[in-house]
């Protein structure tokens, strides 16, 4: 601190000095203030309001931010919003075409639908690559490329790469199901021995358990005449091997048998011990180990199939169980109209229930009495190989390809999750399903397929404890249950080869609940009431934080503006009071005694 040099007799002086220099420091800040109309240039001139200011400031930094991250939210939510919008459009005009085609005068429409069905499939992948900011948008987590497959691609695969699409899958499924040879018979074996015929399911514990028919039961209506023993069938049992240890985040795709017959796909992880939960299996001290966990967590579910990468090597034997069988011996006393009813499941969890009546002429349906019981055998055997041959051809083949198009959507780029694709021997006669069907076919969906939650893969922060969950995935359920249906449609065609509309008959059910799934199943108006949610929540976010913005910046405003009307008349003021004061000192600094005197 330096002490300024005192002088009784300057004291008057210095205090009119000092004066002096404020009343002009007051005059310069009041100008400033006047000519910016803020208080004070920096933080520190504010006094006791920086504070309150700093503060403010802070707030308003980070309401802005979350109101520019709301607007950018709130337009992927709306391109999003308006996909959904136009796959649900697209979808219920395949739906309304299929009614319109299974009417008496639908012929014409069924000969286009096919064509109907690509256009709208397009569509549909137009929709799901939707773009904003030069990111895909219906990827989860990934957005620097196309989330979904051309049209073109997905229906015909790759040719060069030797990846199948859609077309060669479904063949492949169908092959497998209806067996190669004439009549096809679903898998079922038909014979003929002396006075019995006979039918049973193959003895391929793979094939009874994934392909063709199965034999559900035989009733006679004249036991004397046409007796019939059966045999049911066993399931077999599946033992579960890994060809190496799997690591913690392998996946394990497997196939279990339902009740009625029909099949669901599992995935289950892999997890080091203490880190499980549901959909998982714990990693044991070998692969052996792991096996054992594996099956216990599939403990009371009929495993007939697996598949994984390489490693870890999941497989499945099949063993033990037996093929359902029924042998039907001619005795005396046949006469016509006796007949035979067989009952065959579909992998679809649906049976069929078909009716072989005996006749004694060659133009009534039917089997004819032969002159011998061994003729009359041989007969039924035929009548029953030929229709099986129609049931399979149809309702059979039908199932096929819905199950095959199913397994293709549900397909993944993860490893060994692939879709799955048919094992079959040297003749063509499919044996199983391959326990790692990698690289075999085109994989549709390129983008996250790793989240539980497809909306949890793309938050938007609205409020400093509060984010909307915005993501969306072009493989999640209801999208996959519609490219499924369109799929079908675009590959199907319906025209002169069905004029009775009987084989569109059995696609178009099937179809439509694709296209418009039940009540609790999901649904791509769910996906758009999601979104709508989300847009109503950051909407009503990015108003509050606009009304507290505006709050604040009052608060800042009260802080560091000025008004300028009062500081032009506190200047105005101050310029009187200065130029009086000047006047008065330079009167006294002329004074002298001469002069007082």
């Amino acid at each position: 601190m330096t002490i300024a040099p005192f002088a009784a007799g300057t004291a008057a002086a210095d205090l009119n000095t000092r004066r002096l220099v404020e009343m002009k420091a007051t005059l310069g800040t009041l100008s400033n203030q006047i000519a910016s109309g803020r208080t004070a240039d920096t933080y520190g001139g504010l006094g006791a309001g920086r504070t309150q200011s700093l503060s403010a400031r802070a707030q308003i930094g980070a309401l802005d931010s979350y109101i520019a991250a709301a607007g950018t939210g709130a337009t992927r939510v709306a391109l999003a919003s308006a996909s959904m919008q136009q796959v649900a459009t697209l979808t219920s005009a395949a739906w309304n075409g299929l009614d319109s085609a299974g009417t008496g005068s639908g012929s014409t429409a069924r000969a286009i639908l096919q064509q109907s069905a690509l256009g709208q499939l397009g569509g549909v992948l137009d929709a799901l690559n939707q773009t904003t900011g030069g990111q895909y948008i219906m990827g989860g987590r990934v957005t620097d490329r196309a989330p979904v497959e051309s049209a073109e691609r997905i229906l015909d695969g790759d040719s060069a790469a030797g990846l199948a699409g859609v077309r060669q899958v479904i063949a492949e499924r169908q092959t497998a199901d209806l067996g190669v040879g004439s009549p096809k018979t679903g898998r079922l074996d038909v014979a003929s021995a002396g006075a019995s015929a006979s039918v049973s399911e193959s003895p391929s514990a793979d094939v009874r358990a994934n392909f063709g028919f199965t034999l559900q039961g035989v009733v006679s209506s004249n036991p004397a005449a046409l007796s019939v023993a059966l045999t049911a069938g066993t399931p077999s049992t599946a033992t579960l091997s890994f060809a190496g240890q799997p690591k913690d985040g392998d996946v394990v795709r497997v196939t279990v048998q339902n009740a009625d017959g029909s099949q669901s796909l599992l995935d289950l992880t892999a997890r080091n011990a203490g880190s499980g939960g549901d959909g998982t299996f714990a990693i044991g001290a070998d692969a052996a180990a792991s096996a054992q966990n594996l099956t216990a967590a599939l403990a009371g579910r009929a495993v007939v199939g697996v598949q994984s990468g390489s490693p870890p090597g999941a497989t499945a034997t099949l063993a033990g169980g037996t093929p359902a069988s029924a042998t039907v011996a001619i005795g005396a006393g046949l006469k016509a109209g006796d007949s035979v009813q067989v009952t065959v499941g579909l992998r679809d969890g649906t049976s069929q229930t078909i009716t072989l009546s005996a006749t004694t002429s060659d133009f009534t349906p039917g089997f004819k009495i032969g002159a011998t019981p061994d003729e009359t055998a041989a007969n039924l055997s035929d009548t029953l190989s030929w229709t099986l041959d129609a049931l399979a051809t149809t309702s059979l083949a039908a199932g096929s390809a819905f199950r095959a198009v199913d397994d293709f959507f549900a397909g993944s780029s993860s490893p060994g999750l692939n879709p799955r694709r048919v094992a079959s021997d040297a003749a063509g006669n499919a044996t199983g399903f391959l326990a790692d069907p990698s690289g075999r076919t085109l994989v549709w969906y390129k983008g996250d397929d790793t989240s539980a939650d497809p909306r949890q893969t793309a938050t938007v922060p609205v409020s400093r404890d509060q984010s909307v969950a915005i993501g969306v995935q072009a493989n999640e359920p209801a999208l996959r249950s519609a490219l499924s249906g369109l799929a079908i449609l675009a590959v199907t065609p319906f025209g002169s080869s069905d004029p009775s509309g009987a084989r569109f008959a059995l696609y178009a059910d099937r179809t439509k609940a694709l296209l418009r799934p039940a009540d609790g199943q999901p649904t791509v108006q769910g996906i758009a009431t999601d979104l709508s949610l989300a847009s109503a929540r950051i909407d009503t976010q990015k108003s509050q934080n606009v009304a507290t913005k505006t709050m604040l910046q009052k608060t800042v405003d009260g802080v560091e503006t000025v008004s300028t009307e009062e500081a032009a008349a506190k200047l105005l003021s101050l310029q009187t009071q200065l130029q009086a004061s000047y006047q008065a000192t330079s009167m006294l600094s002329k004074l002298s005694l001469t002069n007082y005197l």
